[in-house]
């Protein structure tokens, strides 16, 4: 059993920057891969960035490449979510998941989810 619990959401000004992170709990967090997910007011969970167990390998939606990093620190168990150059858009519930093995795109295929933070993005 995998817990996870998010932190680092607000309210922020378009351009400014973030820095979500997700504490994950259990003794073999380098084996799940982790991924954000979002989902904005009235639209559909969307995939954001996901990395591998060892943080090798990453991916990004179009939506946010150039402007968010994911990355993961094993020894505290943690995946963050640097958030820069915010736009009005990127106003979600920003959400953290793991599944064992490695990072896909579907949100479906992962067994573990975090309560969610909320982002605002202000004109």
């Amino acid at each position: 059993q995998v817990q996870l619990v998010e932190s680092g959401g607000g309210l922020v000004q378009a351009g400014g920057s973030l820095r979500l992170s997700c504490a994950a709990s259990g003794r073999t967090f380098s084996m799940y891969g982790m991924a954000w997910f979002r989902q904005a007011p009235g639209k559909e969970r969307e995939f954001a960035a996901g990395i591998s167990g060892s943080g090798g390998s990453t991916y990004y939606a179009d939506s946010v490449k150039g402007r968010f990093t994911i990355s993961r620190d094993n020894a505290k168990n943690t995946v963050y979510l640097q958030m820069n150059s915010l736009k009005l858009e990127d106003t979600a519930v920003y959400y953290c998941a793991a599944r064992f093995g490695n990072f896909v795109l579907g949100g479906r295929s992962y067994d573990y989810w975090g309560q969610g933070t909320q982002v605002t993005v202000s004109s």
